[in-house]
Formats: C-alpha cells, structure tokens, sequence
C-alpha cells in the first residue's frame, strides 16, 4: 500500500508538466524557464481542477493560455510569471469562464462523476488533479494525462453521463507509465 502511495505521488508530479501544456526546450535558458513558470503557476492559490492554463516559452516571452473560473487567477498566473529571471514580456491569452450558476453545477456533479469513480480514483490523489475539468456554458472538455486508453474513454463516458452537459471534447492525452 505504502509503495502504491509513492508510485501515485511521484506520477503525479511526473505528469504534472502535461497538465499545464508546456512545449520542449530549445535552449538550456528556456528549460530554467519553462521549471519556474511550471512552478509558480502551480503555486498558484485558486488554480484548481476547474481550470487549465497552458504555457510556452519563445526567448524572453511567456504566452499564458487556458481557461479559469476567476478572474484573480488569469492576472495572478501573470503576475506571478513577470517577476522570473529572463522574461521580459508575458503574452496572457488565458480565458475567464463566464460566471453561471449552471455551469457551477455541473463542474460538481462532473467531479464527483469522474474523479468518484473507482477505476479513476486513483486520480484523485495529490493536490494537483491530471484531469482537468472545463466548463463552458454547458459544453464540457477534458484536459490532461491519463496512464491508459481506457481510462480516457471512461472520462469520456462519465462526463457525458452527467445531466445538463451538451457536449464533452475529450483532449486527454495517453501518457503510459
């Protein structure tokens, strides 16, 4: 049990790179980057399950993208990223959802849909979710990593069972262990 615990923990922060879209390096200082924006978007106080935020790194420009559910985390996922050594300039493009009490609903009942199922517990663990859960007026999409294709399809199929959903665009990506 112990060591299924620590398995779980380091996948969790093994996939969390995938999590937040970031691309490959193409120079040592862009990796040092691409670490510490990883880190400080993290850090983020109300970046939650709910939001996705994906980054990539050109020289000395950081372009923010994604979608969240308050507005404070689009200007502090900016904020938090100007201050890092060798960037310059910060490109935010991330989405603020619209507030809708329905959409609030169904981001619940879609968490408890998924993340309460028993094959897909295990990814509940950490504080950081690999699946993200994005909801739109209605129109729901899943971001992030799952470890099998199975997996995928269950997201798939436990998202479009929650009532009130009108589509589900399922971006999971298969990244195997």
């Amino acid at each position: 049990m112990k060591r299924n615990l620590i398995s779980l923990v380091l996948l969790s922060f093994t996939l969390a790179p995938f999590s937040l879209g970031q691309m490959q390096p193409s120079s040592p200082a862009e990796a040092r980057i691409q670490k510490e924006v990883r880190h400080e978007l993290l850090m983020l106080p109300w970046f939650s399950v709910f939001d996705n935020i994906a980054f990539q790194v050109n020289g000395d420009t950081v372009t923010l993208l994604g979608q969240v559910t308050r507005p404070v985390t689009k200007s502090d996922a900016e904020n938090s990223i100007k201050h890092i050594e060798g960037v310059d300039h910060v490109v935010n493009k991330i989405e603020v959802l619209p507030p809708s009490p329905m959409d609030d609903q169904s981001r619940l009942a879609l968490y408890r849909a998924i993340y309460g199922f028993p094959t897909l517990e295990k990814y509940a663990m950490g504080v950081q979710k690999p699946i993200r859960i994005i909801v739109n007026n209605g129109h729901v999409t899943l971001e992030g990593v799952v470890d099998t294709q199975s997996d995928k399809d269950t997201a798939n199929i436990r998202a479009n069972s929650v009532p009130g959903i009108f589509s589900v665009t399922n971006n999971l990506q298969v990244v195997p262990r």
